[in-house]
């Protein structure tokens, strides 16, 4: 008895790890979880971009809802996303920027030249910050609701198309 249960240790190990491969090769890497949807912003304490002797916290961001943009010069997708941000905020969507792991000098130039569709942008030199958003890299965005809740986590660039098809409505619930 004991060799037969020896013999199909092999082949139920092979079945898992065949399993674990096929729902990796068919997943979103886009829709990755985050163990924060539906809990507070955490708590930081960092400088802003814009004026790094002053420090930013959670509570500098305001009431929601808003967006909060991870997003970094050296990321060629945030560029990619940047003008629609723009659009946006001219539309009247609060973003917050988290600059992630960037020269801040070279993130002010950005902003200078391709326009600021921030409230507010807190520098996030050595990703603390962001470590603690889960994040895996830029851009990312999540949504935070009127009582600092995250409701959603956004993997990838914010274009029209996710904007129309994902996140407008995620963002109208938040403010509710």
């Amino acid at each position: 008895m004991n060799k037969r249960i020896f013999l199909l240790l092999p082949l139920l190990a092979f079945i898992a790890v065949g399993v674990f491969f096929y729902s990796a090769l068919f997943s979103d890497p886009r829709e990755l979880e985050s163990a924060l949807v539906g809990k507070p912003v955490p708590e930081f304490q960092l400088p802003d971009l814009l004026n790094p002797q002053q420090q930013t916290d959670v509570d500098s961001f305001g009431e929601g809802p808003y967006l909060l943009n991870v997003w970094a010069t050296w990321c060629p997708t945030c560029r990619a996303e940047h003008e629609f941000l723009n659009t946006l905020a001219a539309q009247g969507v609060k973003i917050v920027g988290l600059n992630y792991k960037d020269e801040p000098a070279k993130a002010r130039r950005w902003l200078a030249q391709l326009g600021d569709p921030y409230v507010l942008n807190v520098l996030d030199y050595e990703g603390t910050f962001a470590i603690d958003l889960g994040v895996y890299g830029a851009p990312e965005t999540f949504i935070v609701d009127r009582q600092g809740i995250i409701q959603y986590r956004h993997v990838g660039d914010v274009n029209a198309r996710v904007w129309q098809e994902k996140l407008a409505d995620l963002y109208r619930q938040a403010g509710e």
